[in-house]
């Protein structure tokens, strides 16, 4: 086995130039020859100097990374990589891992931490940022990797990026991205604040040159030209998910593939499972060698993807511009479908720095001699050029084609637009500093001057001067609101003033998860007791649900889910007010106050209300009931079944990681002892729910203490998640609850999704008989009780389990019950619980 890096720096001693000869001939034992600019670069962090690099992509900016690291270990010293999204710190950690040793190396992203007091830190940019906060100067950080540099620039997240560089003034710093435009400015503050010498390594040439064309011909005849040309893989870049979609299966007709390339796709498949909806299309089109690349898919999918790219398996990947942000996918031609993007708020032209991030990605260094970025032009003109070229050199009929325009009110471009983003360098990184309590809280907690620390940060930054006193009055006003709860104290006894916090701080605050002190506290206002919604208001009849219900007001809204579900609430809501007979104009009134469900919103709002008087630091995040994980649960939903429920396929990936976020968050918050029977069950149910579905989100965050690297015969495909049938407990909720999905029916007298479910029963005979001796069938707390669901597991041997569920009437005579049985071999082929029902019977 080759020497790790770290053992090879043991003979180095902190020497700079025998740091150097250590890296260079570590980087070509594993067949890497430094470019110009990488070996510049290094030189400089050897030597101890902030090196800025902004080299476009393919340059080997990682690499300078690793030398970085080595450099700081060399010297003793403590380095931090940080990155915009936890997804590439978490593949950055693995990577160094493999290169420096799992004792050398730890990661901190607000929901996983392992071994956080490592030489060598990966963490998210507003984790690095509030340590900054916390601990100034005297923060144990001797140098900060911050790779994707221009997300300082972002309105929203810039703050963390800016940070660091106002208060750890002992800190080298290495700044990198492919986009930064001029860094004069920034460059010039560094070297003045820290006293330390700036290297700017930029404006280097492409060791992979790209070739630009405009394209005025459809897409599907650019892409056909492209592999007749033997220009792949190429990426095909839109800037939705439906449209990236759409392409795919347009393009699917065209022979993408030969027999030999999808007889090796299908070897390397192998036994995947494509269990979802979108599962079954990705699954189709992978196998025609046409790829789809996008956020809201499952991970193993965009893995799966990636992997037969990587392998060479895929001519033609269609996806968003996500591909800019650290995704690993070769390509040799990018076709860009537009200059214009929505951005949240309107649709605008791409900016400089957004078209080179895309652009970028074309050409593999050591693979492509070229790469080549093709920006398609707008529909109307691609018609118009079609028409011109049918008309061909007949000047009558050239002269009597009525050329298409734009549409009204839509964004256009053409070849000039193109022309000036490809000669344009991307804008220069405007600054973006925020002042929120936590911030100030953290500054308080470090001690010291105060005063002094508060002015440096909100005076001596980046900020234009009107910004600067902008956010001198909004610390003079959260300062008086924090004194004002009693949580810092002015103490005039001494010769200056002395600021101090009259709250201990928890170790993470600000860092993991910031509302759980509420959460913890609304919790305990939750009434136990399953039964009916508690009169005072401290809970609606399910404790268990409850506690979901307040885990999930502190996670991030999942927008596409929560849109939908208030879509079809709203449909719901027409229908049944036309049932009514309600007129339009009122209908349509009514209609406005129709959103997503929100359980325990009242309650919340006046517990939150009540924290933050004394708390006021978390009104700088916001509170937000809503009903994912509950509503799946209370519904008896399987994820497929939730996903198809709400028209969610194109968000696949984002419902997983929303519920993997819930998962962590309960299992993380909730202490031991506010968890009972019921909530474990939840719980237990919620993990493997996640796992079945894609057990890369849990499995990875469970295993990050035992890091091991995965070598060149790793598996092109992930392997299937565990049976359902080990968590027993795990599975004994998906059996009550796929029995409890036949009681919300039956409530409902849904007699036809009855049916479709158990095709062999007599459904409406069997209601008809129970409602002419009960008005209703109740679904409330009691009727979830497991009291209700008896399970014989005597026949597991011969691949059944026996199951009964009693149906809770309103006069508690428990007479009418639910008989089938689970077959064990489908439920561990489906990856949840099957099951058949035999009678519905009564005593």
């Amino acid at each position: 086995m080759p020497a790790t890096l770290t053992e090879s720096l043991a003979s180095a001693a902190g020497d700079a130039d025998a740091v150097y000869d250590v890296f260079v001939e570590w980087a070509t034992d594993r067949g890497f020859t430094l470019y110009p600019a990488q070996d510049e670069a290094v030189i400089e962090l050897v030597s101890g100097a902030h090196v800025i690099l902004s080299t476009p992509t393919g340059t080997g900016k990682s690499l300078v990374a690793v030398a970085a690291h080595a450099a700081s270990l060399a010297r003793g010293g403590r380095t931090y990589y940080t990155a915009p999204i936890k997804a590439l710190v978490s593949e950055k950690f693995f990577a160094l891992v493999e290169i420096f040793g799992a004792d050398k190396v730890g990661m901190v992203t607000g929901d996983s931490s392992v071994n956080p007091d490592a030489a060598i830190v990966c963490c998210t940019a507003e984790i690095l940022a509030n340590l900054a906060l916390r601990q100034g100067t005297d923060a144990a950080i001797d140098q900060v990797v911050m790779d994707e540099f221009h997300y300082y620039g972002d309105p929203e997240r810039g703050w963390a990026w800016q940070v660091p560089l106002l208060t750890l003034t002992g800190t080298q710093f290495l700044l990198m991205s492919a986009t930064l435009g001029d860094v004069t400015a920034i460059a010039d503050d560094l070297r003045e604040r820290t006293g330390r010498p700036v290297a700017e390594v930029t404006g280097v040439e492409r060791p992979v040159p790209l070739h630009h064309d405009y394209e005025r011909m459809p897409v599907h005849e650019v892409v056909q030209r492209l592999m007749d040309q033997g220009e792949t893989p190429v990426y095909i870049v839109h800037f939705s998910q439906a449209q990236a979609v759409e392409r795919a299966q347009a393009l699917s007709s065209a022979k993408v593939a030969t027999r030999e390339q999808r007889d090796a796709i299908a070897e390397a498949i192998g036994g995947f499972r494509f269990t979802t909806a979108f599962g079954k299309t990705l699954s189709r089109l992978v196998r025609a060698g046409i790829g789809i690349h996008h956020a809201g898919m499952l991970p193993r999918y965009r893995r799966l993807v990636e992997t037969l790219a990587q392998r060479g398996l895929l001519r033609v990947i269609c996806g968003t511009d996500t591909l800019g942000v650290g995704i690993n996918v070769p390509i040799r031609t990018v076709v860009i479908t537009a200059l214009s993007k929505y951005d949240g708020t309107r649709m605008r032209q791409l900016s400089a720095r957004e078209f080179h991030q895309v652009a970028g990605r074309a050409g593999r260094a050591g693979y492509d001699p070229y790469g080549n970025v093709i920006v398609m032009a707008p529909e109307w003109e691609i018609e118009n050029e079609a028409a011109l070229r049918k008309a061909g050199d007949d000047a009558a009929k050239r002269k009597k084609i009525v050329r298409k325009k734009a549409p009204t009110g839509v964004v256009n471009w053409g070849l000039g637009s193109f022309e000036r983003l490809v000669a344009a360098t991307p804008e220069p990184l405007t600054p973006h500093m925020q002042m929120t309590a936590a911030m100030l809280i953290n500054v308080i907690g470090r001690g010291g001057d105060v005063f002094g620390n508060v002015r440096a940060l909100v005076f001596d930054n980046h900020e234009p001067l009107a910004r600067r006193y902008e956010l001198a009055r909004r610390a003079l006003a959260i300062f008086r609101t924090l004194r004002a709860a009693g949580i810092v104290e002015v103490d005039r006894t001494g010769p200056e003033p002395m600021v101090r916090l009259t709250v201990d701080l928890q170790p993470n605050f600000a860092l993991n998860q910031p509302l759980s002190p509420f959460a913890l506290a609304a919790i305990d206002l939750l009434d136990r007791d399953s039964g009916a919604p508690q009169e005072d208001g401290t809970g609606s009849g399910h404790y268990a649900l409850d506690v979901v219900s307040v885990i999930e007001a502190t996670l991030d809204d999942p927008r596409a889910i929560l849109s939908q579900q208030e879509y079809r609430a709203r449909g719901e809501a027409v229908a049944a007010m036309k049932r009514d007979g309600i007129e339009y104009d009122e209908r349509m009134a009514l209609l406005e106050e129709v959103t997503y469900p929100k359980p325990l919103a009242d309650l919340l709002a006046q517990s939150f209300e009540v924290f933050a008087s004394s708390q006021p630091w978390v009104r700088d995040f916001e509170l937000s009931p809503k009903s994912v994980v509950r509503d799946m649960f209370e519904r008896a939903m399987s994820f497929g079944e939730f996903v198809a429920f709400y028209q969610l396929g194109r968000s696949e990936g984002l419902v997983l990681r929303y519920l993997s976020d819930a998962y962590r968050a309960i299992r993380q918050t909730v202490p031991a002892e506010a968890r009972t029977d019921d909530l474990m069950d939840v719980i237990e149910w919620l993990g493997e729910l996640v796992r079945q579905v894609d057990s890369s989100l849990v499995d990875e965050w469970e295993s990050l203490t035992h890091p091991a690297a995965e070598g060149d015969d790793a598996p092109v495909v992930p392997p299937a998640p565990p049976s359902v049938l080990t968590n027993r407990r795990a599975f004994t909720v998906l059996v009550r609850n796929e029995l409890f999905r036949r009681v919300q029916l039956a409530a409902l007298q849904d007699d036809d999704a009855l049916v479709a479910l158990d095709p062999d029963v007599d459904w409406p005979a069997a209601l008809d008989a129970y409602f002419d001796e009960h008005e209703e069938i109740l679904t409330g707390g009691p009727a979830r009780s497991p009291s209700l669901v008896r399970i014989d597991e005597t026949d597991a041997a011969a691949g059944r389990w026996v199951v009964e569920q009693t149906l809770d009437d309103p006069a508690g005579d428990h007479d009418w019950r639910i008989r089938g049985e689970v077959d064990l071999a489908a439920s561990v082929e489906e990856g949840t619980a099957v099951l058949r029902v035999n009678e519905v019977v009564r005593l």
